[in-house]
């Protein structure tokens, strides 16, 4: 990487880290643009330079994760199992989650006022769900590419596995969304994501075909 695009770099991720800050101090509808871009020190066209819309700015770190898996996915040891390295990246505990599991009070704050934000704007979740559509669309198009066997035009098993795998992690973000909202156990939340995220998993290691049995007694109940 270059001065001038190492330079770019260091600016997207200075916006990007000041408009994170200011929106889970106070939320994302009352922090402007202007805001963000005077805390940052740049101007406010710099900032729509780098993020064309305002939910850019609260989803880069999102993204920057997707970016991170697929990465990781890329560069696991031959032989490793893509449900291995996706079952570890998405397990361990990081960011503000890790920080409440610590008892810090001010990230689970923070924590609550993300998942508020979200929860309360259609055009954040319409975002969200982009970017995790994204992701899974990139760690399809890996799988296809990687795969051996017979050619898949339309590469749907590899969407098939690709959409299993982050559909753990959508499961889990709605978990923690669900548990920070109502004050259920935070305490508990990072252990909790941990051991339903080695559950699913497991399931899908294991496979469906003794999933969902219906028993004799749902039969009788109907």
């Amino acid at each position: 990487m270059g001065l001038r695009e190492l330079k770019k770099e260091q600016t997207r991720t200075l916006i990007a880290d000041t408009a994170w800050r200011l929106f889970t101090d106070r939320g994302f509808d009352a922090v402007r643009v202007a805001e963000i871009a005077r805390e940052a020190r740049v101007s406010e066209a710099t900032v729509f330079n780098y993020f064309p819309r305002k939910e850019d700015l609260l989803y880069s770190r999102l993204e920057a994760f997707g970016e991170r898996l697929v990465a990781a996915v890329d560069s696991r040891p031959t032989g490793t199992p893509v449900l291995d390295t996706v079952r570890t990246f998405l397990t361990r505990t990081s960011g503000l989650l890790a920080q409440v599991e610590t008892g810090d009070d001010d990230a689970l704050v923070r924590l609550r006022t993300v998942h508020r934000m979200i929860a309360d704007s259609a055009a954040l979740r319409a975002r969200e769900q982009q970017a995790i559509a994204d992701t899974t669309t990139a760690l399809a198009e890996r799988l296809a590419a990687e795969t051996d066997g017979p050619p898949e035009p339309a590469g749907v098993t590899a969407y098939v596995a690709a959409n299993a795998l982050m559909g753990v992690h959508r499961a889990l973000v709605d978990l923690v969304r669900r548990r920070v909202l109502s004050d259920e156990s935070p305490d508990r939340l990072a252990a909790d994501v941990r051991v339903y995220g080695e559950q699913a998993f497991a399931l899908l290691a294991h496979g469906l075909a003794d999933y969902g049995v219906r028993s004799a007694g749902r039969d009788e109940e109907a």
